[in-house]
């Protein structure tokens, strides 16, 4: 909102005040990102400024450690860059192979959370529901109990069953994390939905799968969708569950990160930070995207 013309000279100090205080606020919380993201080009093998970067010497950035990332593990990274190359990163590369165990467990462990997640939305949505509050609560657990605790109760269970040191058990531990998130969004999307659409479609004949399909789904699909992002951003970040729960081989991105930082410190460590910055970015703005979307379709004006 701009500042009226009639304002006082109080009230014009306060606008102004108050901007640089929210502008403070934001640069203290960026702060982390913005200086992750030109270390990770430092041409030196230190987690601090050098004199060339401070001087904005091109000498002093280099993409060594994004080259780092493909190399670290392969059997003959001096190798000529051709086809050969290229399948030594797939089958042997250590960062590589953490970020395709990331990629499965992330996408099966949010499409089962989407599922689950979703069904669990639309029967809390039901006013005749018995039990919505107390339900509720037991499914939000996740996101409420300290994740150690979790991952705690987790190891000891999946080491009654079996489920430990496998992929299963990590999806679903994953998932476990995910639904929560996936309840929020769509449950924020069915606030608004009109259920004398459904009812309509019911009494002109149409099953409920059809009635689901044809007009529920389409309307709360933005918040689906959101839903999904968080619970994929949410096992891609995961490592505590990881730490627990997997073997030595399922070495996802977050656990390879921890590795690395306990046992050699290197600046790829800022690559792969950087890396996952731009995913969480593009994440944010699909959502904020699908936000408006469902905004539109329900009426509501963006603001």
């Amino acid at each position: 909102m701009a500042l009226p013309s009639y304002a006082t000279p109080l009230e014009k100090l306060w606008y102004w005040t108050f901007r640089v205080i929210c502008g403070l606020v934001f640069l203290f919380l960026m702060a982390p990102i913005l200086i992750v993201i030109p270390l990770s080009f430092n041409a030196e093998p230190y987690f601090t400024f050098t004199e060339k970067m401070l001087a904005l010497d091109p000498d002093g950035y280099s993409l060594r450690w994004y080259d780092v990332l493909l190399t670290f593990g392969m059997q003959a990274p001096e190798a000529p860059r051709d086809a050969a190359w290229w399948g030594d990163v797939w089958r042997n590369a250590t960062w590589v192979n953490a970020a395709k165990n990331s990629v499965i467990i992330g996408v099966f462990s949010t499409l089962l959370a989407t599922v689950l997640g979703t069904v669990a939305a639309l029967g809390l949505s039901r006013p005749e529901m018995p039990y919505r509050r107390a339900i509720m609560a037991v499914l939000l657990s996740p996101m409420i109990v300290p994740i150690i605790i979790t991952a705690t109760g987790l190891f000891f269970f999946y080491s009654m069953t079996g489920l430990a040191n496998s992929y299963i058990g990590v999806i679903l531990a994953h998932a476990t994390l995910g639904i929560p998130f996936v309840i929020i969004t769509v449950t924020a999307t069915l606030v608004g939905f009109d259920q004398s659409l459904t009812r309509a479609a019911a009494s002109l004949g149409a099953p409920p799968t059809t009635t689901f399909f044809r007009i529920t789904m389409p309307l709360i699909l933005p918040g689906v969708i959101s839903g999904a992002l968080f619970a994929f951003v949410t096992s891609f970040d995961e490592v505590v569950v990881v730490l627990f729960v997997a073997a030595h081989d399922q070495q996802t991105i977050p656990r390879q990160m921890w590795n690395g930082i306990r046992e050699q410190i290197s600046p790829a460590i800022l690559s792969v930070a950087t890396i996952l910055v731009v995913v969480s970015i593009a994440l944010l703005t699909t959502v904020e995207l699908l936000r408006r979307r469902s905004e539109r379709l329900r009426g509501v004006t963006p603001r």
